[in-house]
Parts: structure tokens; C-alpha cells; sequence
């Protein structure tokens, strides 16, 4: 971010080749980072450092296209030729309408703001590991939006195809270049030589499509051989891609071995989630209390099959370490507030985003008024989901209960499921103080999902009969 402010500097003076160029790629370097952990920490000020430096950015590319093609024309033309005589001409006068927009853009680039930005925004990035498996985990995601473009790109092979292939795997190498030091050692020269070949290739479709534009042919013979010499380089440097990314030893397969595989995409999924949370929730502590509480009380009551226990148990993780979010917006009614900030996250790769809509549905009742037919938060389930969501829902408003005070005394809790009721061991637990007030208050949505009464005791009763425990349960 400082390296933007010096660059600014330099371009300023006359918006040479270079500095403009220098200038994109400080640029581009910080909103990239902005997109790699965008993905992470939902603060609004790395969209707003985007978008400011998007505007910059884009004032200079028009810019930057006609130097470059200034370039191509020297290079493909010939002494005297009435087509690169046009082209030049065509383009000085261009290039000098273009250097006094950006100045313009320059001059409103807000730099007084992109400095604080520049003071706040890296203790955020400090917050993230960046060796860590997620940024490994951002890759592939990245790694697979851009082979699906290079299969359309090797299937119909159109500009747009090659175009948008150029931006997908642009968009790879930065996640690389930015958080993933060891990958990038090795896979730098590559990466940025599949960019400049494909990005050849789009400045050679500009340049004859610039060309066609102003009328720069006198005569069929001179578009003829100007196009022949356009597709000549532009195919040259398709092949060397072809070559690169096509058969058994392909470079898409040497960097997906290196990406994660199986068990381990969903893991650092859910540490996505469990990072994207931590950033919003101003106790993170208590949340995760809540949810270590919460994972007792799912065990002990589990009746579900090995496979369905395992997925529904990661469904309440999730949602417990989600339930706080909404703090961030507001204190009151923030359980409603965090429903929309879940709901409205864009699931990471290995986490369905249907999964991640049930997590935000169990975490918008971990408190307030009960659930009840016709409500936004349940529509679009099933009656099974239904179901299921609001025993989870029980679970996670009990568990958050046990933790009220957010001092974290409670630290374990005991089930033991009978036929007519539910006993609940907690260690910590007092029947005298507040918390079996607001417990007595938050087991009622469990209680009426089980249909059956639920029992509190502290650890220290296990040596009294249930004969006095109900007593006890039934005077408080």
C-alpha cells in the first residue's frame, strides 16, 4: 500500500509506460490481497480499499492497452507503412485523451484515507496464519474457477474463452504469489509465463480489433497481410499454452498435487468458517465454550446413524461457533442480525452452502422467541429438516444457557437419556444461582422437540436418589 503511494508519484509526472504500468501492478498487488482475505475477515474496509483502488486501476487500463499497442504496432509494422502510419497516428492522439482521464482519477484517488487504511489493515492481515492450510485451501478454489475456464477455453478456443481463462489463472497466481511463499518459489516462472502468453494474446485480438475499428486497411492486401501476421503471433503462443497445460504431465496437474485433498478440504473449510467468525465475535471464548457444551449435550443425546451423527454434529459445531456474529452489528435482536450475515456468506469449497443456510437457521434461535410455522428463517426446508434443525436449535439454546454469564463455570456436562426424561449433569452447576434460572427458561424448546421433561442436577447429586432430584427439580 505504501509502494501505491510511491508509484502515484511517478506516474503523475507525464504517465510514462512504465510508471502507469508500476502504478497497476501496486495496485493490483493490494487488491488482490484484499480478495485473498476478503474471503476471510468480512471487515467493510478491505471493500473499501478495493473499490478505491479499483478506480485508479481501471483509468489506467485503456491507458496501459495503448501503449501496449503502440508496441505491437512498432514491432509487427514495417518503414513506411500506411496501416502503422494510421495505427500510430490513431493512437498518439488516444493515448493523449486517456493521460489527462487519469489524471483526473489520480487527482481524486483519496491518499489521506488509502494511508490510515494502510495503518489498519495489516494488523487485521497479522490476525491470519498465512502458511496455514487455508490460504492452500483459497488456492484451490482459485486453481479449480481456473481449469474449468481452461477446458472452455480448449473447447472453443474463442477470444472471450482465451480471455476470461487469462483472468482465471491471473487471479490463481496472485493467491500464490501473495500467501503462499514455498508454491510461489516454485511455480512462479511458469505461472507468469502462461500470463504474458495469454495476455499477448489478448493485446494481439485488441490490437486487430482497434484496427477494424479505425478503418486502418487501404486496401484488402494490407488487411490480409496484417491479419495473417496477428494470427501467425497469436498461434504461436496458443501452441506454447498447449503445450504447458495439455497431456499427462500438465502443469494443472503438477500444481493440484501440491493443493489440499479429500478429508483435508473439508477441514479447512470448516477453519474458514471458524476464522470468519472469530473476526465478527466479540467473545469468542464464550462461543467456543458454548460449543464444546453444546457437542456434549449432541452426544449424549444422539440417536441418529454413524454417518447422519457425523454430519449433523459438524452442523452444530458451525453454527455454535456462528452464533455470536450478529454482535458485530448490533446488541439488540443481534441473533437475527447473525442469521443474515450466515445466510448471506458464500460457502467455501467442501462446505455446502445448503448446510451453511441450516447452521444459520440453528444459530438464529440459540436465543429469543421460539420458533413457529411460517417463519422466514425455516421456509425452504422440509418437514424432516424442520425437524431436525429445531432439536439442534434446542441444543445450541441450552448449551448457550450453561454459558450465560460468558465466565465459562460450567465445563461439562453428563446426559443420560431415559424413557420418560432427560437428565442432565453439570459440573460447575449450582440450583441457587442465576443459572438455573435462565437454564429452567432455554430447555423448554428441548424439552418439547423430545417431549419429555428435562432434569438439571450438579455433578456433586450423583449419590442422591432421582426420587429427590425430581423434588428438588420440581421446587425450583
Amino acid at each position: 500500500m505504501e509502494q501505491v503511494l510511491k508509484e502515484c508519484e511517478r506516474a503523475s509526472v507525464d504517465f510514462a509506460a512504465d510508471p502507469v504500468h508500476d502504478l497497476r501492478v501496486a495496485l493490483r498487488r493490494c487488491r488482490s490481497m484484499a480478495d485473498g482475505l476478503m474471503a476471510i475477515d468480512p471487515d467493510s474496509n478491505w471493500k473499501k480499499m478495493k473499490k478505491a483502488g479499483k478506480a485508479v486501476f481501471s483509468s489506467l487500463g485503456e491507458l496501459r492497452d495503448v501503449q501496449v499497442m503502440e508496441e505491437w504496432v512498432q514491432q509487427l509494422g514495417e518503414p513506411g507503412d500506411p496501416v502503422s502510419t494510421r495505427l500510430l497516428q490513431y493512437l498518439a492522439s488516444r493515448e493523449g485523451e486517456l493521460k489527462q482521464q487519469a489524471a483526473k482519477a489520480l487527482a481524486a484517488f483519496d491518499r489521506k484515507q488509502w494511508k490510515r487504511w494502510a495503518m489498519a489493515l495489516p494488523r487485521r492481515a497479522a490476525r491470519v496464519h498465512q502458511t496455514g492450510v487455508i490460504f492452500r485451501h483459497l488456492a484451490l478454489e482459485r486453481w479449480m474457477e481456473a481449469y474449468d475456464l481452461h477446458r472452455k477455453a480448449m473447447r472453443n478456443r474463442s477470444r472471450l474463452a482465451y480471455h476470461s481463462l487469462r483472468i482465471g489463472i491471473k487471479r490463481f497466481r496472485y493467491i500464490v504469489e501473495n500467501f503462499l511463499p514455498e508454491q510461489h518459489a516454485r511455480w512462479s516462472g511458469d505461472l507468469k509465463l502462461l500470463q504474458d502468453l495469454l495476455g499477448e494474446v489478448h493485446d494481439l485480438d485488441v490490437l486487430w480489433t482497434t484496427a477494424l475499428q479505425v478503418n486502418a486497411f487501404p486496401n484488402t492486401d494490407s488487411r490480409v497481410r496484417w491479419h495473417k501476421k496477428i494470427i501467425e503471433e497469436r498461434e504461436r503462443r496458443i501452441t506454447q499454452y498447449r503445450d504447458k497445460m495439455l497431456g499427462e504431465g500438465s502443469l494443472w496437474r503438477e500444481w493440484r498435487a501440491q493443493l489440499p485433498h479429500g478429508e483435508e478440504i473439508e477441514a479447512a473449510a470448516l477453519t474458514r468458517l471458524k476464522l470468519w467468525a472469530a473476526f465478527l465475535d466479540p467473545d469468542v471464548r464464550h462461543s467456543m465454550q458454548v460449543a464444546r457444551l453444546a457437542l456434549q449435550l449432541y452426544d449424549g443425546l444422539a440417536v441418529h446413524h454413524r454417518q447422519q451423527r457425523a454430519e449433523l454434529r459438524t452442523l452444530l459445531k458451525v453454527a455454535a461457533w456462528m452464533h455470536e456474529v450478529g454482535r458485530s452489528r448490533k446488541a439488540k435482536n443481534h441473533h437475527k442480525a447473525g442469521y443474515r450475515l450466515i445466510a448471506n456468506l458464500k460457502a467455501p469449497l467442501g462446505y455446502n452452502q445448503a448446510e451453511l443456510h441450516q447452521a444459520a437457521a440453528i444459530a438464529r434461535y440459540h436465543r429469543g422467541a421460539l420458533p413457529h410455522a411460517g417463519q422466514k428463517s425455516l421456509t425452504g426446508f422440509t418437514a424432516a429438516q424442520r425437524r431436525t434443525l429445531l432439536r439442534l436449535a434446542g441444543i445450541l439454546r441450552l448449551a448457550e444457557a450453561f454459558d450465560f454469564d460468558h465466565k465459562g463455570r460450567i465445563h461439562r456436562l453428563t446426559v443420560h437419556d431415559y424413557p420418560h426424561w432427560i437428565e442432565i449433569t453439570a459440573a460447575g452447576y449450582s440450583l441457587r444461582d442465576r443459572h438455573a434460572e435462565n437454564i429452567a427458561g432455554a430447555r423448554h424448546l428441548l424439552e418439547t422437540v423430545y417431549r419429555k421433561p428435562i432434569i438439571v442436577k450438579p455433578e456433586r447429586t450423583h449419590s442422591l436418589s432421582l426420587r429427590r432430584v425430581v423434588q428438588r427439580a420440581s421446587r425450583s
